[in-house]
């Protein structure tokens, strides 16, 4: 066996691992990758690392996943990217579409099976605002961003359809970039040149399946589709893509009830792995019609329709990027994009929490998760069981 092909192995490896082990979010996934990826391994730079992170964040898409992807063409070209891709989601994608099939069998056969989530609804809620306010101080630097943010969480609030998200979007890099002159000046490349393959693929692969979806009427075309849309269009992260899946999949279309959609994202923060692994349990849940196969079907489907659109546009713009970052208005319009997907992110909050109770126990859970998030070192996967088991306990002796 090739030198070449043993350390293409072991890389594999080391995803298999950070897959399986990468609990807490984007911080300590970062921190993973930098000990395993740059210090023990040296795949690529430190400086190599920081870049590629911030190139992936600037885009749609799920970014840890760009990241482990950009890493894999970095050190391999596009099979080994691709493979990296396959072997860091089926984890994640597994165990949340496995939860899924839990969640709906305990339902069919054990009347208020779900009370064991009783708590774990409401802090889902904790664990947005925090994603949220984490989210805003990062993205929203301006008086002009605070207004956007604040004008998109209004329009997100009193107009719920998931086509809304990506005209805002997109007015939003609008109304930012006119105001590149702020940004300071560079040498623009005058010999710039993109290789369009990936794009075409991309959008090719967009346009493709909303018709034969819109012909066949197929549930998994559809499904495919819905994610896929809303893969190429999610700007901030997994906590982003929280309001479209709610608004499209609980408000807009009824697969799922609010109950369960907030299980499932509970549950998605105690997983290792992507955070849009969420997907796969909505996805799981939309064909459960189809019995124990649709399930997986589900999960399966909805897993390549969310993270493949992010993976053809890290794969297009990598090749170009150091070109494209010294154009001022591109750099512009980011601000416009983050602070409406800010905007969204409390609109979030607000939707996810209207079917709840307003009573003080959704509310002290909501607090005291945002509390033990925000000031303490408790993982995201002890506060999760710890609302298990508080469930299980508050059902077994208030029952």
């Amino acid at each position: 066996m090739s030198v070449r092909r043993v350390r293409y192995l072991v890389f594999l490896k080391d995803i298999l691992i950070l897959s399986v082990t990468s609990f807490g979010g984007p911080q300590a996934f970062l921190a993973m990758l930098l000990e395993r990826m740059v210090k023990s391994r040296a795949y690529i730079s430190e400086e190599e690392l920081w870049e590629l992170n911030a190139l992936c964040n600037m885009l749609p898409g799920p970014s840890s996943t760009q990241l482990v992807s950009a890493i894999g063409f970095r050190v391999g070209g596009p099979n080994l990217a691709y493979l990296a891709l396959l072997v860091w989601i089926l984890p994640a994608t597994l165990i949340m579409t496995s939860a899924a099939l839990l969640i709906d069998f305990l339902q069919e056969n054990t009347p208020g099976a779900l009370n064991f989530a009783r708590f774990i609804q409401p802090m889902a809620i904790g664990f947005i605002i925090f994603a949220a306010q984490k989210t805003i101080s990062k993205m929203v630097k301006s008086t002009e961003a605070m207004i956007l943010m604040l004008i998109s969480a209004f329009v997100a609030f009193f107009y719920s359809s998931p086509y809304i998200f990506p005209i805002m979007l997109v007015l939003g890099g609008l109304s930012t970039s006119i105001k590149y002159k702020s940004q300071p000046k560079s040498e623009e490349d005058k010999t710039f040149s993109v290789k369009w393959a990936n794009f075409y693929l991309w959008g090719g692969v967009l346009i493709l399946a909303a018709v034969a979806g819109a012909i066949t009427k197929w549930q998994p075309l559809l499904l495919f589709e819905n994610f896929y849309r809303n893969g190429s269009l999610i700007f901030g992260g997994g906590q982003v893509l929280v309001p479209y899946l709610y608004t499209e999949f609980v408000d807009f279309k009824h697969f799922l009830s609010s109950e369960e959609f907030l299980t499932g994202y509970a549950i998605s923060q105690g997983v290792p792995g992507p955070t849009f692994a969420i997907s796969s349990y909505i996805g799981a849940l939309s064909m459960r019609e189809f019995g124990t196969f649709g399930f997986f079907m589900g999960g399966l489907v909805a897993a390549a329709g969310i993270f493949l659109p992010g993976i053809f546009l890290i794969f297009f713009v990598i090749r170009f990027w150091d070109q494209l970052k010294l154009y001022r208005p591109v750099r512009a319009a980011l601000e416009g994009v983050n602070a409406v997907s800010c905007g969204m992110l409390i609109a979030a909050a607000y939707l996810l929490f209207e079917p709840l109770e307003a009573n003080g126990i959704n509310i002290l859970f909501i607090l005291a998760t945002y509390v033990l998030l925000q000031f303490s070192k408790i993982s995201s996967p002890i506060i999760i069981l710890g609302g298990v088991v508080l469930g299980i306990l508050a059902n077994y002796f208030l029952a």
